[in-house]
């Protein structure tokens, strides 16, 4: 998956709520819970039959299809192909780009034309990919580092001195500006060519992330898949994609990642519909499962029968007029401004430095 490396972002106000999310209780937002819930899986194989395969698999059972493959994103035809297929089978569609790159002219014009040939069925398109978790995770000390040797041994002797007090203010955590690294992450995304030209077209954009939800709403997503797994806190991530999303009037959604670095990759059936349930009560729009990579001898990806039994239940009880929508939030977290933490334990990144003085007691208090 595509891996957007820039500076960076993350949280105004999270909405912590135990079992349950946060709820605005005025009418937009109580409306908003009305109309559809997708269900599905993605695919990221690399070609035109598995796909194929594994639409006939769930098309009894899930109403949309996620076309994230990176090989399939290059092949305008292969893409063809499949959406077509897919849409003759019931789907609905949302098509992953990394980036419009400059050798793949075809991918804006094919999605202008999706609009047009799929009409409803195609929800939108699902471009870069965890843009907040980049921020936090990428190796910033060797970036800075580098920058800093660079210039030091370089030519512009003016300009080194201009900014090497700032680059050692980064690398020793000494220089914390939480307003300026918001800023840049969000005017990044606001003012990027690609997301322009969707949002020129209204084309709806979709993220999935693990950080940082509030501020790729702010930069202009219209929906972000909360991604659960690592064995983090679905709870806890639930809130955190809830309250970005319902503060600022945007529609999110859960998808169920790896466990696992290695086979089987996913948790097992029970545990992904267990977290895909809890995400629907707590007002998800759109509830996926990650399928990737292909294991050897199975012609689903890392899917197995036990998942494919885990979205058939979810099916049926997502459907059930009887079922339970939403719950009452218990609390509220407000945390400082700007606070750019993903809050995955005490000692996680705030933006792109280490814990400050206020993440202990943040995290006891999550």
């Amino acid at each position: 998956m595509f891996k957007c490396v820039f500076v960076v972002v993350f949280v105004f106000v999270l909405c912590v709520s135990l079992f349950s999310v946060f709820f605005v209780l005025d009418n937009s937002l109580k409306n908003g819970f009305s109309g559809i819930t997708y269900l599905g899986v993605s695919f990221c194989g690399d070609n035109v039959a598995e796909a194929k395969l594994l639409v006939d698999r769930v098309k009894d059972y899930t109403n949309v299809f996620v076309l994230q493959s990176g090989p399939i994103s290059h092949n305008e035809t292969a893409t063809g192909e499949i959406c077509d297929y897919a849409v003759s089978q019931g789907l609905s569609l949302i098509v992953y780009f990394g980036w419009f790159a400059p050798d793949q002219p075809w991918r804006y014009p094919w999605i202008q034309n999706a609009t047009q040939k799929y009409e409803d069925k195609f929800l939108g398109v699902y471009y870069y990919d965890e843009p907040g978790g980049s921020q936090i995770d990428y190796d910033w000390t060797s970036y800075f580092n580098g920058v800093y040797n660079n210039l030091e041994s370089g030519g512009d002797n003016s300009l080194y001195q201009n900014i090497s007090d700032s680059i050692k203010g980064y690398l020793n955590g000494t220089i914390r500006d939480y307003d300026a690294e918001a800023n840049i992450f969000t005017n990044h995304l606001q003012n990027h060519v690609d997301l322009n030209l969707l949002r020129k077209d209204n084309i709806t954009t979709f993220v999935s992330d693990y950080a940082l939800y509030w501020w790729d709403y702010l930069g202009g997503y219209d929906v972000v898949f909360t991604q659960l797994g690592w064995n983090n806190s679905a709870i806890q991530e639930i809130d955190l994609i809830k309250g970005a999303a319902h503060l600022q009037s945007k529609e999110w959604g859960a998808i169920a990642t790896w466990k696992y670095s290695n086979e089987p990759y996913l948790g097992n059936g029970e545990e992904i519909y267990n977290q895909l349930l809890l995400a629907y009560k707590a007002g998800a729009k759109y509830l996926i499962i990650f399928d990737y990579p292909t294991i050897d001898g199975n012609p689903y990806g890392v899917l197995t029968d036990e998942h494919f039994e885990a979205l058939q239940t979810l099916w049926v009880d997502i459907n059930n007029p009887a079922a339970k929508r939403l719950t009452k939030p218990e609390a509220v977290l407000v945390l400082p401004k700007n606070y750019g933490g993903s809050l995955r334990h005490a000692k996680d990144r705030v933006w792109l430095w280490g814990p400050d003085e206020n993440s202990q007691q943040i995290w006891g208090i999550t």
